[in-house]
């Protein structure tokens, strides 16, 4: 197993708050064309690696290895939200998993906010679910349609930002108040500072974009279309809300199994 260490600057673009439609095919005969993969599941803003739960267990009972971190301030961590938390802290998160188990062939995932690129050196397979894919330079506020509200809190010197409703995301009726429950406030640098890539996702053989259409938002449709103009992505398309996770765990366990 590589060891090799992935620079903070790889993984960025994963960390982002979102068509090959391909028919499905059983999720055994999916597992039986993937030998054990290991998945790094990141969560979106807000949330934490709690709504990865399902997902989760179905991989885990696959014989898969699975890590679904919480970003500091969030979920678990929520007790550790503080101003200085922004953008590198998150990414540093998400790296130091990577680095300190040792992992390598990863198939790493980003769900909305926490969709980013990669280690580089320890990626096999991207998928971003419903994420900004950004560019060199840009910061993530610019991208969401909450960018007035971002900014209106940082002129009034706020640090966080509360969550955004389950019912917006358009999460089903029967788990938006699980989802509610567990949501927490989310520090605002990760939105404000921008981003730096190196190219290392273009790099990466198999990348995979995931467009929940139940949920109207026109920066994940604009990220969909740059996806579809370019070579070497699988695209698909889940009649769902933006908590993909949430929603379909049992279509998106099996797309994770096809594009690993």
């Amino acid at each position: 197993m590589s060891t090799a260490t992935p620079s903070r600057r790889t993984v960025v673009s994963t960390m982002a708050v979102g068509t090959m439609t391909t028919l499905g095919s059983p999720v055994g005969s999916a597992q039986a064309q993937t030998a054990a993969k290991t998945f790094v599941l990141v969560h979106g803003a807000w949330h934490g690696g709690w709504c990865w739960r399902r997902v989760s267990d179905q991989l885990e009972k696959r014989g898969h290895k699975v890590f679904a971190p919480t970003m500091t301030g969030l979920g678990e961590r929520s007790h550790l939200l503080d101003p200085k938390v922004n953008l590198a802290t998150h990414v540093t998160d998400i790296v130091n998993v990577i680095k300190w188990e040792d992992l390598s062939n990863i198939v790493l995932v980003g769900h909305s906010y926490g969709g980013a690129e990669q280690v580089e050196e320890a990626i096999g397979s991207i998928v971003y679910l419903d994420a900004f894919v950004p560019e060199n330079g840009e910061a993530l506020m610019t991208l969401t349609t909450r960018r007035q509200a971002i900014e209106d809190l940082v002129q009034k010197g706020e640090t966080s930002m509360k969550p955004v409703p389950a019912a917006v995301f358009q999460v089903n009726e029967k788990d938006r108040a699980w989802v509610d429950g567990k949501c927490t406030q989310h520090p605002l640098a990760t939105f404000t500072d921008k981003i730096t890539l190196t190219g290392a996702r273009d790099r990466i053989a198999k990348k995979a974009y995931i467009r929940a259409t139940g949920y109207a938002n026109p920066p994940f449709d604009s990220a969909l279309a740059k996806v579809k103009a370019q070579a070497g992505w699988r695209v698909y398309e889940l009649p769902c809300g933006h908590d993909v996770m949430v929603d379909m765990p049992d279509r998106l366990t099996e797309i994770l199994l096809e594009v690993a």
